[in-house]
């Protein structure tokens, strides 16, 4: 078992003849439907819109292989001149099509009987939603000079201040006892056991940022501007509403959720607080002990045992998901131990012309590491649900991606948890809550943050001394007397990738949705058995061509009443107490 993946399955190398000749047939696809584009007004839209469809469909496909590869080669080499120079012609190719696809929109968005050309052309009618929510999607579409423009400068625009922050994070050198460390690796140690080391690698990690903080909060500022004056430019409310149409759900939903997350966090900060206390700490946790492990059994996991172990517990929940986990380990889908010049985090790359999928992780051991894994092997396992739909319908939503991903760490978890004994299990409650503790209330902060930049933005550039205090007041506002408020992470906004995906703001709700409504499916889980993993496979498959609202609807879920969040989040206070009352003396 190798700990490096491999790409072999999409090229062998940049100078792979088929990497070679896709590149040259990208070329000839462009120009294809430059021509055809031209065309519309001549031919009748029962027989245009399909043929366009088609071309589309082959340039997709063709477009997202080649930029999965090179975007997963950057991934794991930031510093690789080729790699950033071939990303380059990618995404200048990309742009090329900027103008012709706002052709297309608004030529949907003018025909008053779509539905009619859809029911009346069979190939048409599994893109009854694609095409729809493309016709919806016209009214924010700009002149097509205008979208072309906008695609090119964004080539030296958001795209290229989300790539410095990349470089900068994933190069930065820390200095650790002496010696030099990737980041990565010592936000690792946040998850050691010897508070000692926890507390000195917290103190280096914050001490570093001091290098990069300056270009960082460049980047930062000026993706935030381009998304506010393009969320105007296109007639949105606000970049907010902008990405929640994106994203395929409603200011309903998101209000629900946020409302039952607000009166469930002082259950939380309780959580913290006896934390804290069991650690030796009177005035809330400090955020070095945020990640600390209870108990005096740590035990820790080679990349086999890691694989034994979550093909074991999955097994028990679903065979197909079970293979495919020994699928991704044995046939090098994971990418598992830090390095300089390798991102941070953790992400899952779905490639469902190949029909796989490629996980990165950080990986050092730990059970959270392991957890980790089961949460990328989730969004696999999604992309496996998805894998036979058209190559236009393979995209499923910022909230509904999270699912999957957040259902895996609940099952592993809980089957941990089943079978632990004595401070064993206190150990994993504790692990379990600390997880759900930073998709409730870090994402909450992160939300807080990534809003209150948004607005300031609007009339002032703010430097690094401006975020650090910003992201401090959110975690004051999030974490409560559950933080201790002298030991805070005000350098969050440095480290956490989401905030510099260009054209994908506000990655951070997504998270909070994905727990809770994952853990709503869980218990739909527990009440039906076996008889309820069919209709998580439709569900999960329908997330493509479906709103959020809607996929949540076949499991009998409405996401825009408060209710069905409180019952989530009832589940996970559940846990809270059982903790408080295990560790009261």
């Amino acid at each position: 078992m190798k700990p490096e993946w491999s790409l072999d399955a999409l090229y062998k190398g940049y100078q792979d003849e088929a990497f070679i000749k896709d590149l040259k047939k990208s070329d000839v696809q462009i120009a294809l439907i430059k021509e055809y584009i031209k065309t519309l007004d001549t031919v009748e839209p029962a027989e245009a819109l399909p043929a366009l469809i088609g071309y589309i469909e082959e340039y997709s496909v063709l477009i997202n292989k080649l930029s999965a590869y090179v975007f997963l080669r950057k991934s794991t080499d930031t510093t690789n001149s080729e790699t950033v120079a071939i990303m380059g012609k990618l995404q200048d190719k990309t742009s090329q099509l900027s103008k012709e696809f706002a052709i297309f929109k608004k030529y949907i968005a003018k025909l008053d009987n779509l539905d009619e050309i859809i029911a009346g052309t069979p190939n048409l009618e599994n893109y009854r939603f694609f095409l729809n929510h493309q016709k919806e999607n016209a009214k924010y579409t700009l002149n097509d000079e205008v979208e072309e423009v906008i695609a090119k400068m964004n080539l030296s625009g958001a795209s290229a201040w989300s790539t410095m922050q990349q470089y900068l994070t994933s190069t930065l050198e820390v200095d650790y006892n002496g010696e030099k460390t990737t980041l990565s690796d010592i936000r690792n140690l946040a998850y050691n056991s010897d508070a000692k080391i926890r507390k000195e690698a917290y103190e280096a990690e914050i001490a570093s940022y001091e290098k990069i903080k300056d270009p960082v909060a460049f980047s930062l500022n000026h993706l935030k501007f381009q998304a506010n004056t393009l969320s105007a430019l296109r007639g949105h409310d606000s970049a907010l509403a902008m990405n929640l149409k994106r994203a395929m759900m409603t200011q309903e939903t998101l209000d629900a959720m946020f409302t039952a997350i607000r009166e469930y966090l002082p259950k939380f900060r309780a959580y913290l607080k006896r934390k804290g206390e069991l650690l030796g700490h009177k005035n809330g946790l400090p955020w070095y002990d945020l990640f600390a492990p209870l108990g005096s059994t740590q035990r820790t996991f080679s990349v086999e045992e890691a694989k034994e172990y979550l093909v074991k517990h999955f097994r028990s929940f679903s065979d197909d998901l079970a293979d495919m986990i020994e699928t991704a380990f044995d046939e090098e889908w994971i990418d598992f131990y830090p390095h300089a010049g390798k991102v941070g985090g953790a992400f899952c790359y779905n490639l469902p012309y190949i029909k796989q999928s490629r996980i990165l992780t950080n990986f050092d051991g730990s059970l959270s590491d392991v957890v980790t894994l089961a949460h990328e092997l989730g969004h696999a396992y999604h992309g496996l649900n998805i894998q036979e739909h058209l190559p236009l319908n393979t995209d499923y939503s910022m909230p509904v991606a999270e699912t999957a991903s957040t259902f895996n760490e609940t099952v592993i978890m809980n089957a941990a948890i089943a079978e632990a004994q004595g401070e064993e299990k206190l150990t994993l409650i504790e692990s379990q809550l600390q997880d759900v503790t930073q998709i409730i209330i870090d994402i909450y902060s992160r939300f807080l943050f990534e809003s209150a930049v948004f607005e300031r933005r609007k009339e002032a550039f703010l430097f690094s001394s401006d975020l650090e205090q910003l992201m401090l007041d959110c975690q004051k506002e999030a974490y409560g007397d559950g933080l201790d408020a002298e030991v805070r992470h005000p350098f969050m906004w440095v480290c956490k990738g989401h905030y510099y995906r260009d054209s994908l703001d506000f990655y951070n709700f997504p998270y909070a949705f994905g727990g809770l409504f994952a853990r709503g499916l869980y218990a739909k889980y527990q009440e039906e058995g076996e008889a309820f993993l069919p209709k998580y496979r439709t569900l999960l498959n329908a997330t493509t061509v479906n709103t959020v609202e809607d996929v949540a609807k076949m499991a009998e879920i409405d996401l825009t009443k408060p209710d069905f969040w409180r019952q989530s989040l009832s589940m996970v206070a559940e846990s809270i107490d059982l903790f408080l009352d295990i560790t009261k003396n």
